[in-house]
């Protein structure tokens, strides 16, 4: 799919904050390899290889534009593009860590435990994903999805539920790990601009559509879309739009 960095950067704050919340909740370690999978624009790697400058940090995509971008700012980490779907370390990980990027990818079933065991002894898992595809903004552009014309183009490349509850991914890793921590965090997040849900979706959720649409075909979809999200989701008295956003977070040790 064709990411765009300027898009998916114009609510960055809102997106960086559970990255954060993810390295601050990584256990003591002194890694001497880590790999960002699926890096973006490479914000998180940049972040870890100041952290752990002694370290081999590896930033993997499968974006061309995302990876250029992230080449743009002067780090000391290795840039990779690559097909996150079969991509696995040549040598065992000290850290593996991903920040929004696994939903893409199906065959949790099997993914996670592979990661896992790609782990060194004493070796991080964690993994951040958003866990909203319940919330008005996903349910509304699935129902739009389905109600129009081009409904039978969109409905294989919509996935409604790619991210499993948390208790799935404890039955999945808990055999394997020595440590295993799952939590949900719900972010309360207070959106400025037009449309601010719309171009969230962007960002994201919607790429499958930018892809698929294109023309007065999209903008009809765009259009239907946006009449949906502006009732779910009514601009403030104060100007901002709430949007809250639900976050899986898992972090293990083997």
């Amino acid at each position: 799919m064709p990411w765009d960095p300027e898009q998916y950067a114009l609510f960055e704050s809102w997106r960086r904050r559970p990255a954060y919340d993810l390295v601050a909740a990584l256990p003591s370690l002194t890694p001497r390899t880590v790999v960002d999978l699926g890096c973006g624009a490479g914000q998180l790697a940049r972040l870890l290889a100041e952290r752990w400058p002694d370290a081999d940090v590896l930033g993997v995509d499968n974006s061309p534009a995302m990876l250029e971008r992230a080449q743009a700012a002067p780090s000391g980490v290795r840039w990779q593009q690559a097909d996150l779907r079969v991509w696995r370390p040549d040598r065992p990980v000290d850290l593996l860590i991903s920040n929004a990027a696994l939903h893409w990818l199906d065959g949790h079933e099997r993914l996670f435990p592979e990661l896992l065991r790609a782990l060194a002894p004493g070796g991080v898992l964690a993994v951040q994903m958003p866990r909203n595809f319940e919330a008005p903004s996903h349910r509304l552009l699935y129902e739009t999805a389905a109600d129009g014309p081009w409904a039978g183009r969109l409905a294989p490349v919509l996935r409604t539920a790619p991210v499993h509850a948390p208790e799935t991914y404890y039955g999945w890793l808990a055999p394997l790990a020595r440590r295993l921590d799952i939590w949900e965090t719900e972010y309360l997040q207070a959106l400025d601009g037009d449309d601010p849900v719309l171009q969230w979706t962007r960002g994201t959720t919607l790429v499958p559509v930018l892809d698929t649409l294109a023309g007065a075909e999209l903008d009809a979809f765009l259009a239907a879309y946006r009449a949906r999200l502006n009732d779910a989701y009514p601009r403030r008295p104060d100007g901002r739009t709430l949007f809250p956003f639900k976050r899986l977070f898992l972090v293990a040790r083997v």
